[in-house]
């Protein structure tokens, strides 16, 4: 279990619903058994493929509450809270079912386990994805840097407007998400306000 990374492979995809002849779907390719009761993993041999929405345009929130004497905090993804997003991930579950249906994938002699060999239909597909769906840890956009009047963090500088001798500089700033991993993008934006504070 520990000898892999646990992603080994991935690739982008177009569902029929992708604008501009850009990849919607993400997949991320898994060597082994994904839980169906909502587990990370579980002991035994399998496979799976991750799919995920490239752009979504749902947007999720952040909820401050008291919690006893303190303040805690309340992540509501909103998943589908755009119904083009529930479209395109259907879509690309579909894809993802065909990719391991291909005869190369045959040796493997997987069963399916999710959605299940008896979703079929897209209202089947979407009412699993409701009742099972998470993020694939990309979340974005909780302190986006922009001069609009939502924007928390200075596109230049990296502050965060009214408030002294503080900066954000990971992918909370993004305004949107990308078409991709956050990994690489969020590097630059730590290069970026190091430059920012150097200059300074």
């Amino acid at each position: 279990m520990l000898s892999t990374n646990y992603v080994v492979a991935g690739g982008f995809g177009r569902t029929p619903l992708a604008e501009d002849d850009l990849p919607d779907v993400q997949f991320h390719f898994v060597p082994g058994y994904r839980s169906h009761r909502g587990r990370l993993v579980e002991w035994g041999h399998g496979f799976a493929v991750h799919t995920c929405v490239l752009r979504p345009r749902s947007d999720g929130e952040i909820r401050l509450r008291r919690q006893g004497d303190g303040v805690t905090h309340e992540i509501d993804h909103r998943f589908f809270s755009d119904f083009r997003d529930a479209r395109v991930l259907v879509e690309g579950i579909k894809l993802s079912c065909r990719i391991l249906g291909a005869a190369p994938m045959a040796s493997l002699q997987g069963r399916e386990i999710l959605p299940g060999p008896g979703v079929v239909t897209d209202d089947e597909i979407l009412a699993c994805l409701r009742a099972g769906a998470l993020i694939v840890y990309h979340p974005v956009g909780t302190a986006k840097m922009g001069v609009d009047a939502m924007a928390v963090v200075d596109p230049v500088s990296m502050k965060v407007h009214g408030i002294e001798g503080l900066r954000v500089a990971d992918a909370s700033v993004m305004p949107r998400l990308i078409g991709g991993n956050t990994n690489a993008p969020s590097q630059m934006i730590g290069e970026k306000a190091a430059r920012a504070i150097l200059a300074a």
